[in-house]
């Protein structure tokens, strides 16, 4: 694999940044001023139609704006030419939007043709974007969108987002039409992506849960894209600023800070293991050496296939092919507590294997592992209420002998 270079994140400056539609008194954007850092993901969560898409978009100036401005890295970006801008900054959207007649190595390589690279160097940054996203170059190449699953289409729309190394990445609800699983899987990537990129990431979505996994800052919009919090999730998840920002952030806030903590934070079991080309008196005697009741399969990429038990063998007469359980879901190490309690409970046997690049087999995360974490974190959750009560009393306490004190005095004079 050819090593990622890669050029980081800029600054995005909005400055009363304004659009208002022609025979609409209302503005659907209006005055909305931020400033989003360098390789940091920024999240517009609010309710539909408030405006957070079409500021989305006038960052590149698909829509144009009405009044304000827009910087980034401190180039107003309103006085350049929009298709410049728009090579500069990557776009992903819903259901991926490639072109049809266009191969995947094609629907990769526009951008980058289009500023004028070289045929040798678009032909590795194929390749190299492809594995970064986790698909095979020899087996996706060549490939057509139609060929492809939902989940694999929209890896393959931000490679090509990302194909020209631009230092902006737009992103507009752009896992909102797959099934929860894929979504789960494409939400850890962009997260393993954006670890390894540093990319400044604006990421449209209505989901809260989606807000709290990627986001390093969520900004929480009312109608017309009025800002009514923009913090970290930590921050809006303890301490919402409004009854609708509340509204938002829903019950159970205790139980969503599952999102703010990733596999990779708690302890992995080493699980035995063998793969398909593994004899199967080898199997048959590590089932029965009495250390393990379950023995997790690998295919020949190295991926969990099945898991194993004492009397499966002998149900299928030894052969593999009948014998075992598929896995029906695995986790990656940037998915959340909340995603590994969700694979775990709809597993019977409450564990549920942990993956790396391309599906490779790392441990398995079990349900005591993560039954524990969730008292920790309820534990901080009450300490945490227990001290901020404790500072109010305290704060009660000093007014009122302030106050009184105060009282005193006037008295005396």
């Amino acid at each position: 694999m050819a090593e990622t270079t890669s050029t980081h994140g800029a600054t995005i400056e909005l400055e009363n940044l304004t659009k208002r539609y022609p025979g609409n008194p209302q503005p659907a954007v209006d005055n909305v001023s931020m400033e989003i850092r360098a390789g940091e993901t920024v999240i517009f969560v609010g309710p539909s139609g408030c405006g957070k898409s079409t500021t989305l978009k006038m960052i590149n100036r698909l829509i144009e704006p009405t009044g304000g401005r827009i910087r980034i890295d401190g180039e107003d970006v309103t006085r350049i030419d929009p298709v410049r801008l728009r090579r500069k900054v990557g776009y992903a959207i819903q259901s991926s939007g490639l072109f049809p007649h266009m191969t995947v190595a094609q629907n990769i390589a526009l951008v980058p043709k289009m500023v004028g690279w070289s045929t040798s160097r678009v032909r590795e940054r194929v390749e190299e974007m492809l594995d970064l996203v986790g698909l095979d170059p020899g087996e996706f190449r060549d490939r057509y969108p139609r060929q492809l699953s939902g989940g694999q289409q929209q890896r393959v729309g931000v490679a090509r987002a990302l194909a020209a190394d631009p230092p902006v990445l737009l992103m507009d609800e752009p896992f909102g039409a797959v099934d929860p699983i894929t979504r789960d899987h494409l939400q850890d990537e962009l997260i393993r992506l954006q670890r390894e990129l540093h990319k400044t990431i604006v990421f449209v979505t209505h989901d809260f849960d989606e807000a709290i996994k990627l986001g390093d800052r969520i900004a929480v919009l009312r109608e017309h894209s009025h800002i009514a919090q923009f913090d970290t999730p930590e921050a809006i998840l303890t301490n919402p600023s409004d009854d609708f920002v509340s509204g938002f952030v829903g019950a159970g806030a205790a139980l969503k800070r599952l999102n703010l903590t990733r596999v990779r934070d708690v302890e992995m079991r080493d699980y035995p293991t063998v793969t398909v080309d593994t004899p199967l008196q080898q199997i048959f005697g590590m089932l029965r050496g009495g250390g393990t009741n379950e023995i997790l399969l690998l295919d020949k990429r190295g991926r969990p296939y099945k898991w194993l038990r004492r009397g499966d063998l002998m149900r299928a007469r030894g052969s593999l092919a009948r014998a075992g359980t598929l896995v029906h879901d695995t986790v990656t190490r940037d998915a959340t507590l909340r995603d590994a309690l969700e694979a775990v409970l709809t597993d019977n046997a409450g564990r549920v294997a942990v993956t790396g690049r391309r599906g490779a087999y790392i441990g398995v995360v079990d349900m005591e592992t993560l039954i524990n974490s969730v008292h920790e974190l309820l534990e901080a959750d009450r300490l945490e209420a227990m001290e901020a009560q404790a500072e109010l009393e305290e704060a009660r306490s000093q007014q009122t002998h302030f106050e009184q004190e105060g009282h005193g005095g006037e008295t005396k004079a």
